[in-house]
């Protein structure tokens, strides 16, 4: 009988506790620990129906406990043992680390703002956090209430984009931002914008529109949508104006299904509802019932909030209707976000006038601009009592950050912003089409772009390979364009390949991006690496000429000061 070996020491690991220790603390407080306990490793992973453990803090937190872990095994470093079982435990821990990596957090920024029919701010740095020290922005969706839609205003922006789309283009394309898509029905107007390199994953993309004001017949009111596919996600994001006063809950709760009712055209587009995930928000028009307006002023001075949720009519109605219960809201611990003096972050102080019938009262303050979501997976789980396997979850929604922004005074409502962390298991991660620049590009000769197209592309004759700026602000802000059939000079097995004319190309240079337009699918379906256009020899030519020609001129400039200076006296 061989004689007994040493005890395996036993490591019991308490990460939580071991996170606040340094390196030389936590190889101590690995003495006489359990090392069975090593798979508390799967607590690394927490997946809930949101995804804030996946933050910077979370990953800090496991860089540390990671550091700790280390610690421990240089102290049990002569344990083979020990080596065996951390080792087994760690390919448990990177396994589940491989499968995570497949998952990709995409990073949405939410406004909603009835502008009350003004024109564009000097600046919206932070309405969009463009100066945020985190992670930019995957993507924008902006829903505007009230932009001016005036018959001449209106008949000029259906022939040309409309001054708030054209602001928040020049805002946003120079950081590398496309508008995606838009839909306006007279005031309401809802934006999409994009980075490049998400183009080639986002399909399907429609737009909709639903009338409620004068019974449905006019467009004052109601509400505007687009869906789309992203990664192989569908998603919808609904900007509604609902009809105002304290008076009318029916009938704002009344319009909104009718909106929710409203179906996009095209095969096998989902209903409203049906949605991966759903995104509701806009001049909802919800008050603040009983309480008076002094009561509630009050309590906004003294931040207290939280005395007013319970009388918030939207917060009293998801408690009774069915069909709001499954909409998902932030706190509400920001002000109130009507009604406010113009440039100001005072509320209502109009004096009370009559005039025959009608009492222009001081409006009492309420959360009228809102951002709600519904995400399916969770309404499926929930109708079948645990059943839904968590397995079987591919999107998770958190807020990252809800709140309104007082600085903005352009009207009587304060614009309100939601942060959003999408973390989504890639269903679609192959484009459609790769597409690349052949050779060397200049205006000195035909160039040529190869490309490679995967089977199930519905090609067309209309499809269309665009070239454009780095900064280019939507899919028709092209420099030139080539047809892939008709401007196709090679094909085989693999790949094809189309030219476009020198004549066609700029002669300045710079930087460019290839993208290849679907007329199917009616979207960018492949986008290339930025590339240089190198200059002509002939616009370089002539810059040099223009610059001799300013050197050249240069003397008879200062001849011609000096004998003014001589005039003066100077």
């Amino acid at each position: 009988m061989e004689p007994a070996g040493p005890p395996v020491r036993e490591l019991r690991f308490d990460f939580e506790q071991m996170a606040s220790l340094s390196g030389e603390d936590a190889s101590q407080h690995c003495e006489g620990l359990s090392l069975n306990d090593l798979e508390s490793l799967h607590s690394f992973r927490s997946r809930s129906g949101s995804v804030g453990s996946t933050g910077s803090s979370g990953r800090l937190q496991l860089r540390q406990r990671v550091a700790h872990l280390m610690a421990c095994v240089e102290d049990v470093s002569s344990d083979d043992e020990i080596h065996k079982e951390v080792s087994r435990t760690l390919d448990e821990a990177f396994l589940i680390c491989g499968k995570k990596l497949k998952w990709q957090e995409f990073r949405l920024h939410l406004v909603t703002w009835n502008v009350g029919t003004a024109s564009p701010p000097p600046d919206v740095t932070s309405l969009l956090q463009l100066n945020s020290l985190g992670p930019t922005m995957d993507m924008y969706v902006i829903g505007l209430q009230e932009v001016n839609s005036k018959i001449t205003n209106f008949l000029s922006d259906l022939a040309f984009d409309d001054p708030w789309s054209i602001f928040f283009m020049t805002v946003l394309s120079p950081l590398g931002y496309i508008k995606l898509s838009s839909v306006r029905m007279q005031g309401l107007l809802l934006l999409t914008f994009v980075k490049h390199i998400h183009l080639p994953f986002i399909r399907d993309i429609h737009t909709q529109f639903t009338r409620t004001g004068l019974y449905g017949y006019w467009g004052n009111k109601g509400g505007v949508s687009i869906r789309m596919s992203l990664y192989g996600h569908t998603i919808c994001f609904m900007n509604c104006h609902l009809p105002a006063h304290m008076e009318n809950t029916e009938q704002r709760l009344d319009d909104f299904e009718k909106i929710l009712e409203m179906q996009f055209e095209g095969e096998n587009i989902p209903s409203t509802l049906e949605h991966d995930v759903l995104f509701w928000f806009g001049d909802l028009n919800f008050r603040i019932a009983d309480y008076g307006i002094h009561f509630v002023r009050e309590s906004i001075n003294n931040k207290r909030y939280s005395l007013l949720w319970e009388k918030d009519q939207l917060n009293m109605a998801k408690k009774t209707e069915a069909f709001l219960k499954e909409f998902i809201e932030g706190p509400l611990q920001f002000k109130p976000t009507y009604k406010f003096d113009l440039y100001s972050d005072v509320y209502d102080t109009r004096e009370q006038k009559s005039l025959f019938w009608f009492n222009e009262k001081k409006r009492k303050p309420a959360w009228t601009d809102r951002i709600l979501w519904r995400v399916k997976h969770l309404c499926q789980n929930a109708s079948k009592e645990g059943e839904f396997s968590e397995e079987e979850q591919t999107i998770f929604v958190t807020l990252n950050n809800y709140v309104s922004h007082m600085s903005y005074g352009i009207s009587d409502h304060k614009p309100v912003t939601g942060t959003f962390g999408l973390e989504l298991k890639p269903l679609v991660s192959v484009p459609l089409v790769v597409l690349n620049p052949e050779g060397e590009w200049s205006a000195e000769h035909d160039v040529i772009i190869r490309y490679s197209a995967v089977p199930e592309l519905p090609s067309s004759a209309w499809d269309w390979i665009g070239l454009f700026k780095v900064t280019f602000r939507h899919m028709n802000d092209y420099v030139t364009y080539a047809w892939v059939e008709d401007d196709e000079i090679s094909s085989n097995k693999d790949s094809k390949q189309v030219y476009m004319s020198a004549s066609e190309i700029p002669t300045m240079g710079g930087e460019f991006l290839l993208c290849y337009y679907s007329n199917n699918l009616q979207t960018i379906v492949g986008i290339s690496e930025p590339f240089q256009i190198l200059p002509s020899k002939t616009s370089i030519e002539k810059d040099l000429t223009q610059e001799e020609n300013s050197w050249m001129q240069k003397p008879d400039d200062l001849e011609s000061r000096d004998e003014s200076e001589d005039r003066k006296g100077i």
